[in-house]
Order: C-alpha cells, then structure tokens, then sequence
C-alpha cells in the first residue's frame, strides 16, 4: 500500500476514533429526543361518519380519499349519526367523529377529554312534509310553525342521530304536547321510504345539503319543505342554532326550485377528536378541511368554514394554527413525513445543539493526542535506555541492541504528514544517543 494512502486512512481511523464518543452521544440525544417527542402520527385513523347516503357518509369518503395522498389510512366507522359518534368518541372507539350542534345531552358540554378541530359546514334542519297531510290542516297545505305539526306523524330520526333530542328542544320551547303527535324513530332510508309510501306524514333531517336523500326530497312533487318563520328567534335561544336562508331557485335554477325564499334553522358541525390523537394528524386533517369545506355553499359564503365560531368544544391547538395560518411552510416544499419530522423536532435539535457545540471542540484535541501519541510513547523506552547509559549499569553492546530495536520500531510509526516532523524529531534524538553511546565506548 502506498505510503500516502497509509496516511490518508490512518488519519481518517483517529478521527473516527476521536469523534466516536460525541457521534454516540449525539445519536443517543436524537433518539431520547424522537421517542419524547413522537414526531411520525400513526399511519390509520378511525373516523366516525354516519348512516349510509348521508352527508357524513360522504365526507368521510373525501375525507379518506384526501388523507391517503399522504399515506394515511382512514377506516370509516357507520353510525347513526352524531350522537352515536359522540358516544363512539366517549369511549374511544374511534379517533374522529362528526358531531351535530346541541348533541350532548346537557346544556353545555362537559368533555375534557375531546376537542374540537373547528365547525365544518352548516347543518340545516329539514323537515319535509306531505302537502296533502298539510292540506289537512290548512288550506294552503303550508307549514311554517312546529305547533302546527299537531295531529301528524311525524319521523325524528333514529335515537342516535341528534335529531331526536334537537326536536325535543324545539318542542319543548314551543311547549307542545308531544303527545298531540305520533313520533317515530326510525332510520333514514326506511324512513324515507316510508314518508313517500304515505305511511309517515312529515319527516325531519339535520343534514348538509349534500345529503342525497334532502337533494332527492327537494325535488319530489307532493313534498314541502317547512318554512321557520321564527328561525331567528330559535337563534337567539339556542346558542347552537342559526339562521339560514335557502333562496329561491337555488336547487334548479329552470324549474325555479324553491319557488320562493325559505327560512331556516341550522346547526354547525364540529369534526371531533380525542386528546391521545396525534397533533400531526390534527393539522393534517384540518388542512383537508379547509380544502373541503371552504368552498361556496347554499349557506356559505367562500372562506366562510372551517371557522373556530360555534364551537362547544375547546378548539385543538394545531387546528386552530391550521385554520388562521393555512398549510406550514415545509409541506409547501417537502412531503409531509419529513417536513413534520423536522417540524416537530426542530427544537430538539437546537437544544441538543446548544449541548453539542461546546462539546465538539474537544474532537481536535484528542484527534491531536492521539496521533502524538505514537510518537510520544517512544520517549519513555529513549530515557530509559539513555538513563542506563548515564549510570553505566549496562552493557555498551546491550544498549547498542536495544537502540537498534528502538529505531526499527519507529520506522515501522505512521503519522500524517501534518505531524511527520515530531516523528522525524525523535530519529534525531534516537541517533543523538546512539553518538554519545559511541563516544562513551571509544
């Protein structure tokens, strides 16, 4: 092997071996660092939708479409709608639910286990009804109070949507007798089916306006959709509920449907999590749905959702960061893996640092002794040798010998050329010995 290329690998095996020590010392940080911190969110999220043709239902489908893009696997768990979903999320049962505005059972929920990634989209309460149960009642075969409702059979939803307890509510501020009407609870399609079999006079949806069964209803002949002629008085005794307006024309522009103005009642629905979910996942999920949601709508101006408005829960962190400043600077030029990683570990990293750079200068001086050090450790055997000498306690011959091995060790030492003048230092001293050796013989 050549001697330069000797040198070279030499210098490069005392360097790995100086830096050894603080290479380890560094990883051992990255790693205490990335467990601490669990930067990478887990690749399957349960999301919690809803009855099957429903708008969560169909959310959910773009909502799985969207998050796979990035390599994460959303399952959708049917259920009966938001109150079903808020138990599912209670017990941990799924990661993320839809939830309607006014499910909990109390007035003001109590959940500290479960935040809130923003109000989505709005919610109206639709409840359609049979013009001829309607002509029944009034000449018009128009509905436009509840207490009107008195004498009908009328489908609340099934027990785990939000619908039933959101109508007792509105009874209850009506102070209507329930018993004046016949309820039903049955689910969506049979109900629905139902309803345009004759068997049900009226029923009521809470759903988005993508709803396929409220863009079918809309448009069936014989079927109306109940004007709340006191939606803004609903709004201000339901911090939940809003007015909403559907305008005439909106659902067919040719066929003029609706024909006139309708006034609402609507409730916002949240997207809810749990506080184990990755906060990773949280700002992944949000920026879906600013895609998703902020798009115009029958009830919304562009931009208008997701919003941090009508939350009952507390918002999450890394949704409301998501909302105000839009996409993270990294994930506009990285993918979302690593720019999360560095997002998430940027700290770490300048902590661990702030402790290595100090650290780090001990490299070259220990490089320097340990390439001295081959040369150094020669030293020791020339004083011995030369204090003999000066005693007189050994032969001159023995000392000659002993030179001899000294020097074909030392020609056998490699250092790089940066240090080749100590070596060359200690073969002047060698051979200045061996001269006064030879001159104490003569």
């Amino acid at each position: 092997m050549p001697q330069a290329l000797r040198d070279t690998l030499l210098s490069i095996r005392e360097l790995l071996i100086s830096a050894g020590p603080f290479a380890l010392l560094a990883v051992g940080l990255l790693v205490m660092a990335y467990l601490w911190l669990d930067p990478t969110p887990p690749k399957r999220v349960r999301l919690a939708t809803g009855p099957a043709q429903s708008a969560y239902d169909e959310f959910g489908q773009r909502y799985r479409k969207a998050l796979a893009a990035n390599g994460i696997e959303v399952v959708l768990v049917p259920s009966q709608g938001s109150s079903h979903n808020l138990h599912l999320l209670r017990q941990g049962a799924v990661d993320l639910g839809f939830v309607q505005g006014g499910s909990s059972e109390g007035a003001a929920p109590t959940d500290s286990a479960l935040e809130s990634l923003g109000s989505l989209f709005v919610e109206p309460v639709w409840l359609f009804y049979r013009e001829d149960s309607a002509r029944k009642l009034t000449p018009a075969a128009t509905l436009t109070a509840l207490t009107q409702l008195k004498g009908l059979r009328l489908n609340v939803g099934a027990a785990g949507s939000g619908v039933p307890q959101l109508m007792a509510k509105l009874f209850d501020a009506n102070n209507i007798d329930k018993s004046g009407i016949t309820l039903s609870q049955l689910e969506q399609t049979p109900a629905t089916v139902a309803f345009l079999g004759g068997d049900i006079d009226a029923i009521v949806f809470a759903s988005a306006p993508e709803s396929l069964m409220v863009q079918m209803l809309l448009q069936t002949p014989g079927v109306k959709l109940m004007d709340f002629a006191q939606s803004e008085a609903y709004s201000r005794r339901f911090p939940f509920l809003t007015p909403a307006l559907l305008p005439r024309g909106v659902v067919d522009l040719a066929r003029d449907l609706p024909p006139t103005d309708l006034r609402l009642v609507a409730t916002t629905t949240e997207m809810l999590t749990r506080e184990q979910t990755h906060p990773a996942l949280l700002q992944l999920v949000t920026q879906a749905a600013r895609d998703m949601h902020g798009a115009a709508g029958w009830f919304n101006r562009a931009g208008s959702f997701p919003t941090l408005e009508h939350s009952e829960y507390p918002v999450s962190r890394e949704a409301e960061r998501a909302i105000k400043g839009g996409q993270p600077f990294l994930q506009r030029y990285l993918s979302f893996w690593v720019a999360n990683l560095v997002e998430r570990m940027w700290l770490a990293l300048g902590i661990i640092l702030a402790i290595l750079l100090p650290l780090s200068r001990i490299v070259p001086p220990l490089y320097q002794f340990r390439i001295r050090s081959r040369v150094f450790r020669w030293y020791g055997q020339l004083r011995t040798i030369e204090s003999e000498m000066e005693a007189g306690q050994a032969d001159a011959t023995q000392l000659a010998k002993e030179l001899d091995s000294l020097e074909a060790n030392v020609s056998r030492v490699s250092v790089p050329l940066s240090y080749a003048d100590e070596l060359y230092a200690l073969r002047n001293n060698i051979a200045l010995v061996r001269q006064r050796l030879q001159g104490r013989s003569a």
